[in-house]
């Protein structure tokens, strides 16, 4: 299977030039869908530190850049939404987030704000011993108690990659329940970020409905229970708030 496509068919997300070349690297099956950016055309595309795909794949090779508290070595792994990067020599941090037109963007955050991740539970379940497990988005596994809901967003410690760390640890829960502040990360609302006044709950195979209000733009919108990703409780959580 080829590892790269014509960037004529790119997703529009990656927001990259169309007509420079012919071909862009593709993404290889990982913790996101095939619409997650490439490490290797994120690197070279958006933030320039790569002038092709070969000094991408030195940079990675040296461990150089650390998405979610991990060395990244394949610069076909997919970044998505609320990914943190990180790079040690140069001192800098970013989470991976949605721009108001649906774009995948960087935004430059703070060391501290670098280590901990909002991960939305996509289901848990039940495993041996009766423990209950939550199956993240982003590909992750954590053990926790029966109090989180599929949906549900929670603040995740991401550890430095030293023996002992404290990795996947819940600081932070933002329930998926009206009246809380969501980001649309899917559709034709991608990027906007709206509190719930409604879930219309639909009893067959079609997706549950869910209605959203942004009050800074006094705008009403609709999108699925599929393309919500919970941010904040009464208002959008403070380390996000700046970047939204």
């Amino acid at each position: 299977m080829s590892k790269y496509l014509k960037r004529l068919v790119a997703p529009g997300s990656w927001h990259i030039p169309k007509k420079v070349q012919k071909f862009v690297m593709k993404t290889a099956p990982g913790p996101h869908n095939a619409g997650a950016l490439p490490v290797g055309v994120w690197l070279r595309e958006h933030i320039g530190l790569a002038q092709n795909a070969s000094e991408a794949r030195k940079i990675l090779h040296q461990r150089d850049i650390i998405v979610n508290g991990r060395a990244c070595r394949s610069p076909q792994i997919g970044l998505g939404v609320f990914d943190i990067v990180s790079i040690p020599k140069l001192g800098k941090h970013y989470r991976i987030q949605l721009d108001k037109r649906g774009n995948l963007v960087a935004i430059e955050i703070p060391a501290e704000s670098a280590k901990t991740r909002l991960c939305k539970i996509r289901n848990k379940t039940t495993i041996t011993g009766g423990k209950v497990q939550l199956n993240l988005a982003f590909g992750a596994n954590i053990l926790a108690d029966n109090t989180y809901k599929a949906k549900d967003s929670i603040v995740v410690t991401l550890g430095d990659g030293t023996a002992g760390e404290d990795r996947f640890r819940i600081v932070d829960h933002f329930p998926f329940a009206e009246g809380n502040v969501a980001m649309v990360v899917g559709g034709k609302h991608s990027g906007k970020v709206g509190k719930i006044v409604e879930v219309i709950m639909t009893p067959s195979s079609v997706p549950n409905r869910v209605i959203l209000v942004d009050e800074s733009a006094d705008e009403r919108f609709e999108t699925i229970d599929e393309y919500i990703f919970m941010v904040g409780r009464s208002a959008i959580a403070p380390q996000l708030e700046a970047s939204a």
